[in-house]
């Protein structure tokens, strides 16, 4: 049994990225995280650096800023993931420079974990800026030479079924439901620790290097309408549906502030676009996670669904 790598994660207390420090950690792998002086005095992060630390990750402070602190964490290490958020997607030049520098990574997976940012033409700001500079560091990892594995993980479960896309809604409707478009396009929604269990899993493993790996799980891939019928069958009764025209969303999307205008316009990619599911995986460039990891049991959308009953 070959050595596990080991992983540092930089972004770790966010959204995702506490996913991926579980992930890493269940599977055995000596993990790591890049975390900010700030970060640690944080009130409510500091309690979940409190509870990697007792799990077994080492805590190394740093800054993507910092460069000399972001080499010499990088230098422990064999395996990058960044899960920087959005505002900080183009920041990860500096983690680039930092891998060119310390010379001994084997992998790195920048922060994506959401569209192929090449497969959306369609989309509309300020979505589309967010897939452009995504884009842009994946071309800048390949300038550089560097071993990769992207990561398109689609949409996040937790954003988007909990509440099956209904704006500031804390539980999904019992009454009546707002759909984008006519609800026809697939798009492709998984749980999040699914999602860290796929990106771990690729990590060491060979047919994922300089690969995209796409979490297409074949039970996710659903319309709107499909959950919306989905959660109708749960439930036993039809809901009222209000169908939103594309003019109506884009008009939201610029009215809208930061980040409600980001989800929209993601969503507008998704379900408007056909996004997710437009294209077909090139074998040449890409993978397709539940497809590599059969034995990975992944939740299904309908599975899903039944916790929220």
């Amino acid at each position: 049994m070959a050595e596990k790598s080991k992983i540092l994660i930089i972004g770790g207390t966010g959204y995702i990225g506490k996913y991926i420090i579980e992930a890493s950690i269940k599977a055995g792998h000596p993990t790591f995280a890049l975390i900010r002086a700030s970060t640690i005095s944080d009130p409510v992060k500091g309690k979940l650096i409190e509870s990697f630390k007792n799990s077994g990750i080492k805590i190394l402070q740093g800054d993507i800023s910092d460069h000399e602190s972001l080499v010499k964490a990088i230098k422990q290490v064999d395996v990058v993931i960044s899960t920087v958020g959005t505002e900080q997607i183009a920041d990860q030049v500096k983690i680039i420079a930092a891998i060119k520098e310390a010379g001994t990574v084997k992998r790195f997976l920048p922060s994506e974990f959401g569209n192929d940012p090449d497969c959306c033409d369609g989309a509309v700001d300020p979505a589309a800026t967010a897939f452009r500079v995504k884009t842009q560091i994946r071309r800048a990892v390949e300038a550089e030479g560097i071993p990769y594995t992207y990561v398109c993980s689609y949409g996040f479960a937790g954003y988007f079924l909990y509440n099956l896309g209904q704006m500031h809604a804390t539980a999904p409707p019992r009454d009546k439901v707002v759909i984008l478009g006519d609800g026809i396009p697939k798009a492709i929604v998984s749980k999040e620790e699914d999602i860290a269990s796929y990106t771990i899993k690729a990590v060491d493993d060979p047919r994922t290097l300089n690969k995209i790996l796409h979490i297409k799980p074949p039970a996710n891939i659903c319309s709107f309408n499909d959950i919306i019928s989905l959660w109708e069958n749960k439930i036993g009764k039809s809901l009222e549906k209000i169908y939103v025209p594309e003019e109506h969303l884009l008009k939201k999307i610029q009215e809208s502030p930061y980040p409600i205008n980001l989800l929209l316009s993601i969503c507008h990619s998704a379900f408007i676009m056909g996004d997710n599911t437009k294209y077909e995986i090139d074998p040449a460039i890409g993978v397709e996670a539940s497809e590599l990891y059969p034995d990975v049991k992944y939740t299904t959308v309908d599975e899903y669904l039944n916790q929220l009953v």
